[in-house]
């Protein structure tokens, strides 16, 4: 069981982090995965080095002669493997669950299942396409390095605040084992996101704050709708979101 949440940042969170959200190869302490929600201020971080690496790797290939597009491609196919496509499965989890059940207990059954529906599979269409072509434009202007950065920090952002803003809606599942991050926490990785953002994008990450509240509250405010809170899918769909309204809020400009 995690201990106490507090908001005190260590070191080792980072390393929890990477090991909660990615399949890569970081270890972090038993000391560290204990502090459970303690940790959730780093994931801003783990989000921004995600992001950083798939972009430095499609930038080599292009440097190399891929075109644009096809880097796109890649990068995403990168960020997927590093993450194990964790946030995509939560995804179509959730609106598998929200479209295809009609009570609350009928929405959490299917969240859990691990077939995908319909709706899972159109939500991870319309996902990846739209961040492919978000993605396409960007590498053709020489601003995707930064956007994926600037993204995969504050999208990360959204999932401690939801945790904090949200109760678990089932007594198992990941969310719960991570435990209830607190006010102090969820504001620390926000302000964390927000530094990464800044330094990535300069003022123009600002209105990506905006965006960032209006899906997190979104999902959130749907959440407690359907199912009368949060899980680790609907952390997962809220990533998502987050990362799609704000690659093609950059893609537009």
């Amino acid at each position: 069981m995690p201990q106490h949440d507090t908001p005190l940042a260590r070191p080792g969170d980072i390393a929890a982090g990477f090991t909660l959200l990615t399949r890569l190869p970081v270890r972090a302490s038993d000391a560290a995965l204990a502090r459970g929600a303690a940790a959730a201020w780093a994931w801003p971080v783990v989000g921004a080095l995600l992001g950083g690496i798939a972009g430095l790797a499609a930038l080599l290939a292009m440097s190399l002669g891929l075109p644009a597009p096809l880097a796109a491609g890649l990068c995403l196919g990168l960020m997927a493997m590093m993450t194990g496509a964790m946030h995509e499965d939560g995804l179509a989890d959730t609106v598998d669950g929200f479209w295809g059940g009609w009570t609350r207990e009928r929405r959490l059954e299917i969240m859990k299942d691990s077939h995908i529906g319909s709706y899972g599979v159109i939500a991870l269409i319309l996902s990846l396409g739209l961040r492919w072509l978000a993605l396409s434009l960007l590498f053709e202007t020489g601003l995707a390095l930064p956007a994926l950065i600037a993204a995969g920090a504050l999208s990360r952002a959204v999932m401690p605040a939801l945790m904090h803003a949200l109760p678990p809606a089932r007594d198992g599942g990941l969310s719960r084992s991570v435990g209830r991050v607190s006010f102090d926490t969820a504001v620390l990785a926000v302000a964390v996101a927000m530094v990464l953002a800044l330094l990535a994008l300069g003022l123009a990450a600002l209105p990506l704050v905006l965006a960032v509240t209006v899906a997190g509250w979104g999902i959130g405010a749907l959440a407690r709708a359907k199912i009368g809170g949060q899980t680790g899918d609907i952390l997962g769909a809220a990533q998502q979101m987050a990362e799609i309204s704000l690659l093609l809020l950059l893609a537009s400009f």
